[in-house]
């Protein structure tokens, strides 16, 4: 049975984390909402446990993670040289292919279930990207989506400004979305960012020629996300 749709969403600010910690945590989270969704196959209506939502956001030291379909010769330094630049590198259980985190990006995981809002991967994904492109926006810079390609872009040339990358099962969403706010650029020189050679990555502060205060971007695209995705607090 399925219960009620609950769109009350907890928001939880992790700060800067190393990224094997925020990724047991906000598996600790996805794990119990399917628990609760398979707990719930076998109660009647009205005995149904809601599900809960989760927007995390967080920072993490330098690191290089490499999803499921992801190609390890996009690390383009042998993992005993990362270990020089102060970074780490994990294989990880999200789409996409290579990519970087580091102080200076805002990193966000919605742990959600999806039956509360809407149960479509595509206008998921799609929805992530607008509340990137509407956040922003509110800074200035016009950003936008590139056909066939996932993220979020500047263009004339295409240059990414966030990646995304999730796992879900049985409608439970994880990982996210990470945007580049005041990051080091350089990081990315080691890698194909995503497994895209013949692009570039930009960075908030890089566009717009100044430091961009994190809590500004913080409050603005979790404003973003909970309008888009209609959570309640």
């Amino acid at each position: 049975m399925t219960a009620p749709a609950n769109k009350q969403t907890t928001f939880i600010d992790l700060g800067l984390m190393p990224y094997d910690e925020a990724w047991a945590y906000q598996t600790r989270l996805f794990e119990e909402i399917l628990e609760i969704k398979k707990s719930n196959r076998d109660k009647t209506e009205g005995e149904a446990q809601p599900t809960p939502n989760y927007l995390i956001f967080c920072e993490h030291p330098h690191v290089y993670t490499l999803g499921k379909s992801g190609k390890e010769e996009n690390l383009l330094l042998p993992l005993e040289q990362l270990r020089t630049r102060g970074a780490t590198y994990h294989r990880i259980n999200r789409g996409g292919d290579i990519t970087y985190h580091g102080p200076g990006q805002l990193v966000a995981y919605p742990v959600m279930d999806l039956e509360n809002f809407f149960t479509d991967i595509h206008r998921y994904m799609r929805t992530l990207e607008e509340a990137v492109i509407q956040t922003v926006r509110h800074f200035g810079l016009n950003a936008t989506r590139v056909p066939g390609l996932t993220g979020v872009w500047l263009q004339n040339p295409d240059r990414k400004i966030c990646a995304l990358g999730v796992k879900t099962s049985r409608w439970v969403t994880m990982h996210g979305l990470a945007l580049n706010v005041n990051t080091d650029l350089s990081y990315f020189e080691h890698i194909v960012p995503c497994g895209i050679d013949d692009k570039t990555v930009t960075s908030m502060q890089h566009e717009l020629q100044r430091p961009v205060p994190m809590e500004e971007v913080n409050k603005v695209l979790r404003a973003q996300l909970f309008h888009l995705f209609g959570m309640t607090s």
